[in-house]
């Protein structure tokens, strides 16, 4: 008896014990019957994660990994995550694609392979079948695929027709502005899909030829996985679907509605339409737009933000991820996609380029960052240039923060607020395309920004949410009458199209008031009607030019600005910001405190009184003024 107290004792003592993490190792060198210890790894890295429990760490060793990775459980809070990593010093690659080789040349061309696989390599899911699809997505009289080409890591142009590859005609882009030859082509049957490309000069059995095969690279297929941590890995060559907001968004990294994860120091590219993830699941809606004709766009969106809501759209279920220190580029749709999914998220330190690059199609969700319901979103540092919009925050943005993001070189806007109600704060940001602003919207606050192109307005008939404070409660719905917007310590730097209006000139007609002070208007940019204290310099010639180098990126401040009259500013407070109008509620940080911006676009401190205009605090200007604006440092490579 004695002895069984014993051991009942003992299996007691051992149940209260915490369940020490364990380290999951994956090489290619490994074997997914394997223990995954550092001496007997697995092979792939989704054996592991239907391993990994809460508190564990995958660690991931060199090489290239072509695999769906689906993980089988999230974490058990922020300090019990779940961790993917790469190996410290060592280059991982985790890929959408497959090598094919074997490429015959076509008979009687210049340029043009062909190469046969079977449609086994792809299993349920046939990119070169699957049609690009989904609301808002424009394919401009043209039928594409989800499925890529791509010639040592860059992605070829997709045409409609095989004679398109025997006899190419030469594309244009924002890509490739010069043009180029590079196509493809697919034919697919109950077997096989049969490729054409037409590779130029090179011998394609010679070079890496990949193609894309799988829809997603990290992607949970169960919601609810939170607290995962992804960190230093480069993802690229998935056959991605189109990602609108009333869809099943899935980028090659892609949360699915979960709460709390950490995507960090990742190099991210080539998706065929999303890189990131933050947003929406299938049940609450996927396409409703284009498989339900009985309702508009508008009315469809709204019935799907309360299907969220009952499915769990609030801070304790979704959101509240950190996206930081990220390359993302040269995907064809969004670098960073969310609809709601990204509310109280933070995404910042990041590098976004060439998003929507090749322009195949168009469509309402092109951008470096592009999402809906951004509600406490804390947009900041970014560096967001070669892209469509550079960030655009469509419906129910509210609570959030942009700041300190440098864009530019963008063909659109490189910032779009559309029917959102505020409030909202964008400051401290350099917007240098020559489109700075496009807004649909009321409640915002613009401090210390530089504009350097034309802002776009317009009023809205739709009717959209607004929220209770700091949640995803509805607190109403309603139009946007465009105004009640205040622009504080700005520089607006007019361009030499006759026919664009600069500055703040645009809002003359609004019918709610603009609240204006302390703004430097230069060359073309004019104020608003009825400013008072605002400065206009019409006779200066001051340009801002962008010098990008291998260390980092400069802004070169040029022209006669020594002589510029500075407006008298004074310091943007909480109290003066007061409240947006149709919301009622105050100018807050993301999280409910007081905001007052009294730091720079580098984070100095700004004096209590006479703060200088724009985003950086420049004790004087003298001649040309250099500053060197991005350092490539600032986002770590893995």
């Amino acid at each position: 008896m004695a002895k069984a107290k014993i051991c009942l004792a003992a299996c007691l003592m051992t149940a209260a014990l915490p369940i020490q993490a364990k380290e999951y190792h994956v090489s290619k060198q490994g074997c997914n019957t394997a223990d995954g210890s550092a001496a007997h790894p697995l092979l792939t890295i989704n054996a592991a994660a239907q391993l990994a429990l809460p508190g564990d760490t995958v660690t991931v060793h060199g090489g290239t990994y072509r695999e769906w990775v689906n993980p089988l459980n999230g974490g058990d809070g922020p300090h019990k995550r779940i961790l993917y990593r790469a190996a410290e010093g060592e280059r991982v690659y985790l890929k959408g694609s497959e090598v094919v080789k074997g490429w015959k040349r076509v008979p009687k061309t210049k340029g043009t392979w062909m190469a046969t696989v079977p449609n086994s390599l792809f299993g349920d899911y046939n990119p070169y079948s699957e049609k690009m699809f989904g609301d808002w997505y424009w394919p401009n009289g043209h039928t594409y695929h989800t499925g890529d080409v791509y010639l040592n890591d860059v992605s070829l142009y997709e045409v409609e027709k095989k004679e398109q590859v025997l006899t190419p005609d030469t594309i244009r882009s924002v890509r490739d502005p010069q043009g180029t030859q590079l196509v493809w082509y697919a034919e697919v049957d109950a077997e096989k899909t049969t490729l054409y490309a037409h590779f130029g000069n090179v011998d394609p059995n010679k070079e890496m030829v990949e193609i894309s095969v799988r829809p997603t690279c990290f992607y949970p297929t169960r919601q609810g996985l939170d607290y995962i941590t992804f960190r230093g890995f480069h993802v690229s060559q998935a056959a991605t679907r189109w990602a609108a907001p009333t869809a099943e968004q899935v980028g090659m990294v892609a949360t699915h509605w979960c709460k709390g994860w950490i995507i960090e120091h990742n190099v991210i590219r080539n998706s065929r339409s999303c890189g990131i993830t933050l947003g929406k699941e299938r049940a609450t809606g996927h396409n409703l737009d284009c498989n339900d004709k009985r309702l508009d766009g508008t009315a469809h969106y709204i019935e799907v933000v309360f299907r969220t809501i009952r499915h769990g759209w609030d801070r304790a279920n979704v959101g509240s991820h950190i996206v930081r220190y990220n390359e993302i580029s040269d995907c064809e749709q969004t670098g960073i996609c969310g609809s709601m999914g990204a509310a109280f998220s933070e995404i910042y330190g990041n590098h976004i380029h060439h998003i929507w690059a090749k322009r195949l199609w168009g469509g309402a969700e092109m951008a470096g960052i592009k999402l809906h319901g951004a509600i406490d979103t804390y947009i900041h540092n970014n560096r967001i240039h070669g892209c469509g919009y550079g960030i655009w925050l469509d419906w129910m943005n509210q609570g959030s923060r942009v700041s300190s993001n440098l864009i530019y070189s963008n063909t659109d806007e490189d910032l779009f607020l559309e029917v959102d109600h505020g409030p909202y704060m964008v400051d401290n940001n350099l917007l240098l395309s020559h489109r700075s602003l496009r807004e649909y919207s009321d409640g915002g606050a613009f401090v210390h920004n530089v504009f350097c192109g034309n802002i776009v307005r317009s009023d809205e008939t739709r009717y959209t949410p607004y929220h209770e404070s700091h949640t995803t409660a509805v607190k109403g719905v309603s139009t946007i009458t465009n105004g009640d917007h205040r622009f504080y310590n700005n520089v607006f730097i007019g361009g030499n199209n006759e026919k664009t209006a600069y500055g703040l000139c645009v809002y003359d007609n609004v019918k709610w008031p603009l609240h204006t002070d302390g703004n430097l208007f230069c060359g073309s940019a004019l104020p608003h009607k009825a400013s008072h204290g605002d400065t206009a310099n019409k006779q200066s010639d001051v340009a801002i030019k962008i010098d990008e180098r291998t260390d980092g990126v400069y802004l070169s401040l040029s022209g006669n600005v020594e002589r510029l009259n500075v407006p008298a500013t004074s310091a943007v407070t909480y109290e003066r910001l007061g409240h947006a109008r149709l919301t009622g509620y105050p100018y807050e940080m993301t999280n409910g405190a007081p905001i007052n911006i009294d730091k720079d676009y580098f984070g100095n401190r700004r004096p209590t009184s006479s703060p200088f205009v724009g985003p950086v605090e420049l004790a004087k200007l003298n001649g040309t003024t250099n500053i060197k604006v991005w350092d490539n440092n600032i986002t770590p490579r893995p």
